[in-house]
């Protein structure tokens, strides 16, 4: 998985590409080592990226509380801070969700 991860201080950050108004919530793949992930949520008020956040949490098998987003409120392209995960773990529980 050739997924770019950086780590920061006590977690790591990870950059997706999201797809809103999908019909099923899913961890796509990697393009471009950026993850590409679709969410039924449509991206009004916040519910692309609550439900992203969520999504995330459930993959890496951490709280919702333990991810941030950086960058991209507006945006397809989101930077995200995920608290309390290694770049080794990331991507081992990230490869187990790819459908």
């Amino acid at each position: 998985m050739d997924l770019k991860i950086q780590e920061k201080g006590n977690g790591i950050t990870l950059t997706c590409h999201v797809t809103p108004r999908a019909k099923r919530n899913q961890i796509k793949g990697v393009r471009e080592g950026v993850l590409a992930v679709s969410l039924i949520a449509p991206p009004l008020e916040g519910r692309a990226n609550r439900e992203l956040i969520r999504l995330m949490a459930s993959a890496l098998n951490i709280p919702p509380s333990g991810i941030s987003l950086l960058t991209g409120e507006h945006s397809r392209n989101k930077v995200l801070f995920i608290q309390g995960v290694s770049k080794d773990e990331a991507i081992s529980h990230l490869k187990r969700h790819i459908g």
